[in-house]
């Protein structure tokens, strides 16, 4: 089983920027997708960006789209989410996501291991 550890939350005001980490050990090879999903206080979780072994696909929800990067570094075993522009909306948990199967990126099923996700807070 892949290990996934987020680092990089935090405090931001409105209109900054933050940029988190996604460190995975074990078992990383040929994965499919990493990507990152978030979950606010009495909200259902979500999806915000995913991207392919390669780093050849991006995907990214219409909410994050202009304003969040993803990347990997695949010599690491890391994948990033460079998130500019910060909104109060943008207030959540942010789990790190990773799969070895084929199917809907943006989707949480798709997804075998999963972070313990990182706090990213965004005040006005």
């Amino acid at each position: 089983q892949v290990q996934l550890v987020e680092s990089g939350g935090g405090l931001v005001q409105a209109g900054g920027s933050l940029r988190l980490t996604c460190a995975a050990s074990g078992p990383t090879f040929s994965n499919v997708y990493m990507g990152w999903f978030r979950q606010a206080p009495g909200k259902e979780r979500e999806f915000v960006a995913a991207i392919t072994w390669s780093g050849g696909s991006t995907y990214y929800a219409d909410s994050v789209k202009g304003r969040f990067t993803i990347s990997r570094d695949n010599a690491k075993n890391a994948v990033y989410l460079q998130m500019n522009s910060l909104k109060c909306e943008d207030t959540a948990v942010y789990y790190c996501v990773e799969s070895k199967r084929l199917g809907n990126p943006r989707t949480a099923t798709t997804y075998d291991d999963w972070g313990q996700g990182t706090q990213v807070t965004v005040s006005s």
